[in-house]
């Protein structure tokens, strides 16, 4: 039987971090989900993407962060939990850390929200294309 080269696990645990960023994932799961042991799985992370497991993890919790900010309209406290944080604080030092600015002055840089939603379709066109076509109430067939 052929052995799986370890690289393979290690991606089994980062597609894990990058598909479930927003659960409560700890270095122990992700470390589960590769098959080892906590402390074999951090060194052997760390030595094959540059990174820690648990850097990685916030790595992706504060781009996913950033792009909600850029994209909604949210408040940042709704947006810490959406993206798998419980402490605000902790999220903002992180947040700030990383991108060199709060989430609140992040979000100031970028149009408002409202210019990415959808222009309303008036409601004559509405009424228009929302008529069946093919009516057959109190029409007499001869």
């Amino acid at each position: 039987m052929a052995s799986v080269p370890p690289a393979r696990h290690l991606l089994r645990a980062k597609d894990l971090a990058d598909a479930r960023y927003f659960d409560p994932l700890t270095v122990a799961d992700l470390a589960r989900a590769a098959g080892l042991s906590k402390a074999h799985f951090s060194h052997e992370f760390r030595r094959a993407f540059g990174e820690s497991p648990h850097a990685y993890l916030l790595t992706r919790r504060m781009e996913r962060a950033a792009s909600i900010l850029r994209m909604t309209d949210r408040k940042v406290a709704d947006i810490c939990v959406a993206v798998g944080l419980q402490s605000i604080g902790s999220f903002t030092t992180s947040f700030t850390r990383m991108f060199g600015v709060s989430p609140t002055v992040y979000r100031a840089k970028y149009p408002p929200a409202a210019v990415y939603a959808r222009v309303p379709i008036p409601s004559c066109v509405q009424r228009f294309y929302g008529r069946p076509r093919n009516r057959t109430f109190r029409e007499d067939v001869a």
